[in-house]
């Protein structure tokens, strides 16, 4: 028997060994990166509009509020409980990822709601502990979820064209309002319509107590969850909410309620990539229309 092929043999054991080493501290390094210092988070829906759009890319900290086991991949196993090396505690107007275990999926909501608290929502108005928030500058506001099949041609909607990533006005230039485009499958647009809609809203300048300041859009006053109970915190929990006060299921509603201190994930950090889903990303001949430049490094706030 020949020698080189035993020789062969034990290059291409040797070959695997490594291989296999080289992916396991590479897959470890990775589990630790995300677990302790920076989480990746893609958006997938509008709740966090205007301050977030669906296809932004942003990093968490997983720092900001120590750690618990929802900070690491295996936390759904119930390890243990409760946070360790606290290096800082929510507050108010935080954009934080929470786990919601109801739904067992990762959300993306602004703290509103303190421990002590009381939240009630008043003819679209937000009141803390009995006094409304003010609320200033409304300005317009256009959300736009439109299917694919008008990403090539555009499509008109009464005074405004949308085309790829920009709303012009009649006159041709460019919108002086702020607003966001979304691109869906066709089939989800013909299966749910109301889906597939350009609607006007209002956006605000809203002042938190503290004097914290952030976006909010509101279609109307009149919409779901503008008038609700007074919902009061229990300790060790938190009340969130989206800036889409009409389109976002959060602790006022049933599928979220109030949300643990364990559950906090991370601060919402920085957007490093954003698109609008006009195309794959591949499609290098479509970036022009696809990509938001201008959200690349924006700091969440």
């Amino acid at each position: 028997m020949k020698r080189p092929i035993i020789i062969n043999q034990k290059k291409q054991r040797d070959g695997w060994r490594e291989w296999l080493h080289t992916v396991f501290w590479a897959g470890l390094i990775a589990i630790v990166f995300r677990s302790f210092l920076l989480e990746p988070f893609n958006i997938p829906s509008g709740s966090m509009i205007p301050t977030l759009h669906v296809g932004d890319h942003l990093f968490v900290s997983k720092w900001n509020y120590g750690y618990s086991r929802f900070s690491f991949p295996f936390g759904s196993w119930n390890l243990w409980d409760g946070r360790m090396f606290e290096f800082g505690a929510p507050r108010r107007g935080d954009v934080i990822v929470f786990r919601n275990t109801i739904a067992d999926a990762d959300y993306v909501k602004r703290l509103i709601g303190m421990p002590g608290d009381t939240i009630q929502m008043k003819s679209g108005r937000l009141y803390i502990n009995n006094i409304m928030v003010e609320r200033v500058e409304p300005a317009r506001y256009v959300i736009a979820n439109i299917s694919k099949r008008y990403k090539d041609d555009g499509v008109q909607h009464k005074d405004l064209f949308i085309k790829g990533n920009k709303i012009s006005q009649a006159d041709g230039a460019e919108a002086n309002f702020n607003y966001t485009i979304e691109y869906k499958d066709d089939d989800i647009c013909r299966r749910i319509p109301a889906e597939c809609m350009i609607e006007d809203a209002v956006e605000w300048i809203e002042i938190l107590p503290g004097g914290v300041k952030h976006r909010i859009v509101e279609i109307s006053d009149y919409e779901r969850f503008d008038n609700t109970e007074p919902f009061k915190v229990p300790d060790n929990h938190y009340f969130m909410m989206g800036d889409d006060r009409d389109h976002s299921a959060d602790s006022r509603s049933a599928g979220l309620g109030y949300v643990p201190y364990d559950n906090l994930m991370g601060k919402a950090w920085v957007i490093f990539y954003s698109h609008n889903y006009f195309s794959p990303v591949p499609f290098v001949w479509d970036w022009p229309e696809k990509m938001r430049w201008g959200r690349y490094g924006m700091i969440v706030k």
